[in-house]
């Protein structure tokens, strides 16, 4: 099975292009919905990331408020190091599972989607990383008209991330998606003519 770790910054097009990529064949794990399993109440992960931030972070039917632990974490970098010390462990070993339960199906082409794939270390996982990049303006603009926020706090959170540069060190290929839909599409496609195809013909 080849298994392509898809990366990208907010506003990038890493989930078109992840979309495209099943409907082309390649069967996703989506790294955030994994996420939000690790915190279904009362598993493990559960449990360590109560002890870590206290029973304050819980709402009344036991789910973690992810906007209160947000509150937290996004402000002070060692709270964030800390919930990522206790996340990134786990959700590797579930990444790691359900791609072995792949395999054993006889999936040939899986994608590993996931925004923080180079920061979390999950390189490992996979044969090859694909990065979706566009230019700051471009996605300012994207960002602003998708999630209504300002100007100022797209480029903040922008700035928070890795930058375009940094993630094409790790990468085997570089989307750059600076155009239109038909555009992106296009260049996934031949990817996986191309690149894809012949891996696991």
């Amino acid at each position: 099975m080849l298994v392509i770790g898809l990366t990208g910054g907010i506003g990038s097009g890493k989930s078109e292009v992840s979309k495209q990529l099943q409907e082309l064949g390649a069967e996703v794990i989506d790294a955030d919905k994994v996420g939000h399993q690790a915190y279904i109440p009362h598993s493990e992960t559960w449990k360590a990331v109560v002890a870590a931030f206290g029973n304050d972070i819980l709402q009344p039917n036991g789910e973690i408020d992810r906007r209160k632990l947000g509150a937290i974490v996004f402000s002070d970098p060692s709270e964030l190091a800390r919930l990522n010390s206790i996340m990134h462990p786990r959700m590797a070993k579930m990444i790691g599972e359900q791609l072995e339960v792949m395999r054993a199906r006889g999936v040939q082409v899986g994608v590993l989607e996931a925004a923080i794939l180079i920061e979390a270390n999950w390189t490992s996982q996979v044969d090859e990383v694909w990065v979706v990049a566009a230019p700051e303006d471009v996605v300012v603009r994207r960002v602003k008209e998708r999630n209504n926020l300002p100007e100022e706090e797209v480029r903040r959170r922008i700035r928070a991330q890795l930058s375009n540069e940094e993630r094409a060190k790790h990468a085997a290929v570089v989307i750059e998606n600076d155009g239109g839909l038909e555009a992106l599409h296009e260049r996934v496609q031949t990817l996986w003519n191309h690149r894809v195809q012949g891996r696991v013909a």
